[in-house]
């Protein structure tokens, strides 16, 4: 897993039983804090299928808290809060199968997206509020201040 490089981005690390049934793995818990302070407002799940990327998005208020339930999300974050200590520090990482087990935090102000590198990827998240039009922001998928290719792919070696 990468090193989190923005201030306030957190990735817990999830427990995994596994046995021959198949596994149980704990996501959030409402006494996971510092984590899950901030408390829960929806649960909501989405699909994307493979090459779908889903980018920029941005918060003012909520705070998300993502799971990859299956497939693989390529997962980019920039710091867009100019009081930040990581201000326009971006990172990438994967979520999913084959991966270590995380739950990511993002808080407001860091723009998201993700791309399914193998789909279909279900995501399972849980927002600090109830959606509002009004708090959801959009950046260009290429917009040039992050400078974030989602079209390339993994290195040739």
């Amino acid at each position: 897993m990468t090193e989190v490089t923005i201030d306030s981005v957190e990735l817990k690390s999830l427990a995994t039983f596994c046995d021959e049934r198949g596994f149980f793995r704990e996501v959030i818990r409402t006494t996971d804090n510092p984590f899950f302070k901030e408390g829960f407002g929806q649960l909501s799940h989405s699909i994307l299928y493979t090459h779908l990327t889903k980018a920029w998005h941005i918060h003012q208020r909520q705070i998300d808290w993502w799971y990859v339930a299956s497939g693989v999300l390529k997962v980019g974050l920039h710091d867009r809060r100019p009081d930040s200590p990581t201000y326009k520090n971006t990172m990438t990482f994967c979520l999913g199968d084959n991966q270590d087990a995380y739950c990511l935090k993002i808080p407001p102000g860091v723009a998201h997206g993700c791309k399914a590198i193998q789909g279909p990827a279900h995501i399972i998240y849980v927002t600090s509020e109830i959606y509002d039009p009004n708090d959801e922001g959009r950046i260009a998928h290429d917009d040039p201040e992050i400078g974030f290719d989602w079209l390339s792919g993994p290195a040739i070696t």
